[in-house]
């Protein structure tokens, strides 16, 4: 399945679309049960992806690529870290830091950090969003992409300091 689920993720994405501008609008009637099982596979979650269908026809603020390329980074770590086994967790929202934390008087990026590491996990909320409408602008601002950061905070593990100091680095390269 190594370069086949690139094939295969890109026609459920297209199977959820369809279903999306179809009216079934949760990620409980969007997808098949074969699609489900594809998902599972390549550790990703029904809620995840339809939050980036939703997302992507709702707003257009994201594409099928940095979805892909979000997704090919967690597999990987699903499929080599976890050796293709979830943990069962899922951590609340509340136990995340606040939107207005702040690190080196970056608010949102304590919140982003912690994100992106339940993200690899396969440990999010399903009300909560690796990509979300908050997570988009604050790394545009920061010259950073979705698949950028989560490689980022994949590569760092939970070297903090290194993950801040490249986002600073990359915001000051542009800015």
């Amino acid at each position: 399945m190594n370069e086949d689920w690139n094939l295969e993720f890109f026609n459920v994405w297209e199977r959820a679309t369809a279903a999306w501008k179809a009216g079934r609008k949760s990620a409980q009637t969007m997808f098949t049960p074969a699609d489900l099982g594809f998902l599972s596979e390549i550790g990703c979650s029904a809620q995840e992806l339809f939050d980036f269908v939703d997302d992507s026809l709702r707003y257009d603020d994201v594409d099928f690529e940095t979805v892909r390329d979000v997704t090919a980074i967690r597999r990987e770590y699903f499929l080599t870290v976890m050796h293709g086994k979830p943990t069962g967790q899922l951590v609340p929202m509340s136990e995340l830091p606040a939107k207005a934390a702040k690190v080196d008087g970056i608010a949102w990026l304590p919140r982003l950090i912690a994100k992106a590491r339940l993200k690899l996990r396969g440990e999010m909320d399903p009300n909560l969003m690796y990509g979300c409408g908050g997570d988009r602008p604050f790394l545009r601002r920061h010259h950073m992409t979705l698949p950028q950061f989560l490689q980022l905070v994949r590569d760092k593990g939970d070297d903090d300091r290194a993950i801040v100091n490249a986002v600073k680095k990359a915001a000051a390269a542009k800015g």
